[in-house]
């Protein structure tokens, strides 16, 4: 990356193998790692993650060229990845580890991200309230291998996965219009 002009954006969306795709075909992204932030715990497996034992979520960090693809754009990709009402977990996955959130590298991503939050809330798109979190960046472990870019390497467990999970029939029923 000899491009100094890049950025990272960080989102918690429940399961990160959904959260690559989104994300990947845009220009101005140069890369979407899958991997663990936000705990204690220093390069965590994916078993101590799902353990719930170590405070950090399912995560993607995307490294994106600001003057093709804008961090707001980042935003408003990521809210139609998820169910922002959910406290609890993304669809199927339950527990902290596959809570929503945008972990933010500066004063800059904290104040769009929180004004991002706030339209949304604003929207009346959801009749609950916003639940996914604005946390400031912590350590990114990149995930083990076999989990980096899973939809292009295991396709149809990616779309049966997408689907029993739920996610695509929430995203159909609340973004697509």
């Amino acid at each position: 990356m000899s491009n100094t002009s890049y950025e990272k954006a960080i989102f918690a969306g429940g399961c990160f193998w959904c959260m690559v795709k989104p994300f990947d075909r845009y220009d101005g992204v140069h890369s979407v790692l899958s991997g663990y932030t936000g705990g204690m715990t220093e390069n965590p497996t994916y078993e101590e993650v799902c353990s719930e034992t170590t405070g950090h979520y399912e995560a993607v960090q995307i490294t994106f060229d600001p003057q093709i693809i804008s961090y707001e754009s980042l935003l408003d990709i990521f809210w139609k990845q998820i169910d922002p009402t959910d406290s609890g977990g993304q669809f199927f996955d339950r527990g902290q580890s596959y809570q929503s959130a945008i972990f933010y590298q500066n004063n800059e991503q904290k104040n769009k991200a929180e004004r991002s939050k706030e339209e949304l809330e604003k929207s009346g798109r959801f009749s609950q309230p916003i639940a996914t979190k604005i946390l400031p960046a912590k350590p990114f472990y990149h995930a083990e291998e076999y989990h980096q870019d899973y939809y292009k390497k295991n396709p149809i467990r990616y779309e049966m996965y997408q689907r029993g999970s739920g996610r695509m029939k929430f995203i159909k029923n609340h973004w697509e219009d």
